[in-house]
């Protein structure tokens, strides 16, 4: 698709404008009297389990207490307490998120009921929403997560009603620092992990970090292991007193050997449960997926005048996928008689490309300073896949032979499939925060978007274009007192669908609103909690109806209808920080529920309810020693084959500082060895990780 000249022009133009007025006032706002910028010690505590602010949700870096939405922070003091080396990990840390471990190397993540399909990086999105991740993404890159309950239309355009995720990158420090890592664990997993960051001139001008990460190990699932490397570096260059240039890339390769496609068939043709083990894994010893993923980013940040700033991001991702995988499905009996095994070969590549243009910065109107945004961004992507499958299917195959790895490999030559589309898309957003009264403050904004798919997958058409799609964003934020505000949030949804009818026609898109009020308290600096209520009402929301039947009569591809009416309506209890010195907290509980026009209940796969913590401890007595825990209860799902009941994961750490620079640690994860389902995402399913531990030594300077 060819993006329209007059639509490009009309954004620099208002680009241009707003500077332009904005540089017009600057004899004003020179006359204007700054507020004072308070420093509390908890930004700068390596301990800290909340952050001062968070942009995902505006980029104006609002404060969360003006941040008309709930939202979440993974704190770098999280993510090395509890071990959490990749995405999933960390955001297991997050109260309201469910990560969807549906095979061993493909993760989907939802949240209030929804698949969360926004995913930014330093803020800006990435063009693709299918909202699965192959492979891992090691944390090793990010300084913290944010996680922005509910719909994001301003800064995404799309999406669910869900959340969106924001990993901010680390970036060059100007004072030296540097660590490094070794931590060994069960299953003989090892990883080691380096980080150097610093200034490369003596005045400091130009800065560089370098981050690398390495691990590798067995697993509980059986003949399962999976190596995983990255490499990120940035340099940071101050070209002049007004201008400064960031370059950044990583890479990241990750080999998995004896992974799963698909899972554990859950029920024999009776209808009963199959008694497996943890351990249990349909993987075949010839089995693999690789998945290498190479980004960069190049960031340019000019000083503008009358205190604004012009940021223009431009990212390019290149994910490169290589699978020889085995899944195994069919009627099986209780004898395990009946099973079928299908290999088959999948290879994905897929480029991202994005660029963001936008200005941020204070203006005067009606003697009141406001703040405002405005903004371009241009998304494309393409992407394209093949299956190769054996010829023919393995059918009459025993469900034990599966489970000990006794599938022999053939060769896969038989009939090929696959796909190739392009993405393009286009927006331009604006919003403002406008400071009302000393109490009241509003913000305002609206995006407007065209994107179109072209091309198919699977024999199945993906085309689809939509012009001038609008969606607004309306928040209001009120301080009751200095410690406590009341905020209210409304925001419409428009979410394009890949999903095909029964006639192989793919659904339009899910249209509807979502809303949220709330109050947030800051009881004491560096402590915010946050009570929500929330409801969101859809049209047309993809429901599986049945799957078509392969010419050998098993299970095709599913087909789909649009339900109108779908609500989802529920609430939040959020609170981060010091709750006592040197007591740390971070803790949510969440329950809502999901519903179709005529109240029936919708959405079963998908906890409704759960509670998560996290905390950690340094007494004053003994300030060496660092103690801590993680919890997280989650309540009753189904799917059509089984219930999971509610469950409680306990995780627990120690640490302690042998010297300035040296600490040693040791985790102990579900501590009392439960055995649960990691998802009902799908029909089949897994085995979540039993007892295990991870020793860490960790270097500091």
């Amino acid at each position: 698709m060819t993006f329209k000249k007059h639509y490009l022009a009309q954004s620099i133009s208002l680009i241009l404008l707003t500077s332009v007025a904005a540089s017009a006032s600057a004899e004003d706002q020179a006359a204007v009297k700054l507020d004072t910028l308070e420093v509390n010690a908890q930004d700068n505590n390596p301990d800290s389990y909340t952050a001062p602010d968070a942009a995902t949700a505006t980029k104006m870096n609002l404060s969360l207490r003006e941040t008309p939405q709930a939202v979440a922070v993974i704190t770098q003091a999280q993510l090395d307490d509890f071990n959490a080396n990749d995405l999933n990990a960390a955001l297991d840390l997050t109260a309201g998120v469910t990560v969807e471990r549906i095979e061993t190397d493909r993760s989907y993540y939802t949240a209030r009921g929804f698949d969360i399909t926004n995913f930014q990086f330093d803020g800006v999105g990435l063009p693709t929403n299918t909202g699965n991740l192959y492979g891992d993404i090691d944390s090793a890159i990010a300084e913290r997560i944010e996680v922005l309950k509910g719909a994001n239309g301003l800064m995404s355009g799309t999406g669910n009603p869900s959340a969106t995720v924001n990993i901010i990158r680390k970036r060059p420090t100007e004072e030296f620092a540097a660590s490094a890592s070794v931590s060994a664990g069960s299953w003989s997993q090892k990883r080691l992990e380096g980080d150097i960051s610093g200034s490369l001139t003596e005045s400091g001008n130009v800065r560089g970090r370098l981050v690398v990460a390495g691990q590798d190990g067995e697993s509980y699932l059986d003949r399962y292991e999976k190596q995983r490397s990255l490499f990120y570096g940035v340099l940071e260059a101050d070209i002049s007193d007004s201008t400064t240039v960031t370059l950044g890339h990583s890479t990241q390769d990750t080999h998995a050997d004896s992974p799963m496609w698909g899972a554990l068939t859950l029920n024999d043709t009776d209808g009963n449960a199959f008694d497996y083990d943890v351990s249990a894994s349909t993987a075949a010893d010839w089995a693999f997926w690789d998945n290498k993923v190479d980004s960069s980013f190049v960031e340019l940040k000019q000083d503008l005048p009358a205190n604004w700033q012009g940021t223009a991001v431009l990212n390019r991702t290149k994910r490169v996928s290589d699978s020889k995988l085995l899944y195994v499905y069919g009627s099986i009996a209780a004898d395990g008689s009946g099973a079928v095994a299908y290999p088959s070969l999948y290879d994905k590549t897929e480029t991202e490309t994005s660029l963001d243009i936008y200005a941020t910065g204070p203006f005067q109107f009606a003697g009141r300073s406001h703040d405002a945004i405005v903004g371009i961004q241009i998304n494309r992507s393409e992407s394209e896949e093949e299956s190769v499958y054996a010829n023919p299917r393995t059918s009459g195959t025993n469900l034990d032979d599966v489970l000990n790895g006794n599938v022999a490999e053939v060769a896969i030559d038989g009939s090929t499939s696959g796909g190739k589309w392009d993405y393009a898309g286009e927006s331009l957003y604006g919003a403002g925060r406008f400071s009302i009264t000393d109490q009241l403050s509003v913000v305002a904004g609206a995006r407007i978007s065209q994107l179109e798919i072209e091309g198919e997958s699977y024999g199945k058409t993906k085309n689809s274009s939509f012009k001038g799609e609008v969606t607004p964003y309306l928040g209001t934020v009120f301080d009751l007192t200095d410690q406590h505000s009341l905020y209210a949030s409304y925001t419409q949804i428009f979410d394009p669908q890949t999903e095909l009818d029964v006639n192989g026609d793919q659904l339009d898109p899910v249209k509807g609103s979502n809303v949220e009020f709330g109050i947030k308290s800051e009881f004491l600096p560096g402590i915010i909690a946050t009570a929500s209520v929330f409801k969101s009402q859809q049209d047309n929301v993809a429901e599986e109806v049945g799957k078509h039947k392969n010419p050998d009569d098993s299970e095709g591809d599913a087909y789909y209808r649009g339900i109108d009416g779908v609500t989802s309506q529920g609430f939040e209890v959020d609170i981060a920080g010091e709750l006592l010195p040197g007591w740390q907290v971070s803790a949510g509980y969440s329950k809502f529920k999901v519903e179709d026009a005529d109240g029936e209940e919708v959405k079963k796969e998908v906890a409704k309810e759960m509670f998560t913590a996290s905390s950690q401890y340094r007494p004053g007595v003994l300030p060496e020693l660092k103690v801590g825990a993680n919890v997280k209860w989650q309540g009753e799902t189904e799917n059509t084959k089984v219930t999971q009941k509610a469950y409680t994961l306990v995780n627990l750490m120690a640490g302690y500082d042998l010297t300035k620079n040296l600490n040693a640690s040791l985790a102990i994860n579900n501590l009392t060895d439960e055995k649960y389902l990691n998802s009902l995402y799908w029909d089949q399913a897994f085995y979540g990780a039993p007892r295990n531990f991870m020793a860490k030594v960790n270097w500091t300077y």
